[in-house]
């Protein structure tokens, strides 16, 4: 006996900031305050997930997914909580250590 399974296949509406519809809906989601570990988890997630140049566009170097992927995102936000300005996660990125304190 045989079973056929049909699939249907629904193209990916785009949503208002440019991004998949329900994109928000994946994010992880933030700790309630921020301890020195979800810091350390956070300089990590960034440090891991950075950018890399590829033929389509910038993608994470760890999963390939499109930058920045939601870990990457993650760490930024969480770091952003606990106080560090754009750039000095930027640097933290560029430095390429994912044990540095934050």
């Amino acid at each position: 006996m045989s079973v056929t399974t049909a699939r249907t296949v629904r193209p990916v509406t785009p949503h208002a900031d440019g991004g998949p519809a329900g994109e928000v809906l994946r994010e992880i989601p933030l700790p309630p305050y921020v301890t020195g570990e979800d810091a350390q988890f956070a300089v990590r997630a960034v440090v891991v997930h950075a950018p890399r140049r590829w033929s389509g566009g910038m993608v994470c170097r760890n999963d390939a997914s499109p930058y920045p992927c939601r870990l990457h995102r993650w760490g930024r936000r969480v770091l952003a909580l606990r106080g560090l300005r754009p750039a000095e996660i930027d640097a933290l990125v560029e430095r390429g250590d994912p044990t540095a304190p934050a």
